[in-house]
């Protein structure tokens, strides 16, 4: 299978650090960002004026190599607004997500179980029974 496609040669990730120029005010690192933490972007607009004060040049040298390093996060990276939280919450919270993964298995678990128990039921047997004359 090539990795070659409209996203630059690789498949887009929700794992991975994206600009977002179309939330952005400037090149979209710092909505980037956010969007990755799944926190306001003022936030860390805020967060990166303050530090540009303290560490002007690396923080701006960094600023503008992100903002032509970084890929713009695709249009359609996200099937949905739920898969789009679950990765965002996956990213900042991986143990809690393995956590409430195996919560929804153990779920789906017990609803197979449930509906294994009517189809295997002697009740169930009857009613088809019932039907098929």
């Amino acid at each position: 299978m090539s990795n070659n496609n409209k996203f630059g040669g690789h498949d887009p990730s929700p794992n991975r650090l994206y600009k977002d120029p179309e939330n952005g005010m400037l090149m979209g690192v710092c909505a980037g960002i956010a969007d990755y933490f799944g926190v306001a972007p003022a936030g860390v607009r805020i967060a990166a004026v303050i530090a540009l004060f303290l560490f002007t040049v690396p923080l701006f040298l960094g600023y503008i190599l992100a903002g032509f390093l970084l890929k713009a996060k695709p249009a359609d990276l996200y099937a949905s607004a739920e898969e789009e939280d679950f990765w965002r919450r996956t990213r900042v919270d991986p143990r809690r997500t393995v956590s409430d993964i195996g919560q929804k298995f153990r779920e789906i678990e017990r609803r197979i179980r449930a509906a294994e128990a009517h189809v295997t039921s002697s009740e169930f047997k009857l009613k088809r029974d019932f039907r098929e004359l």
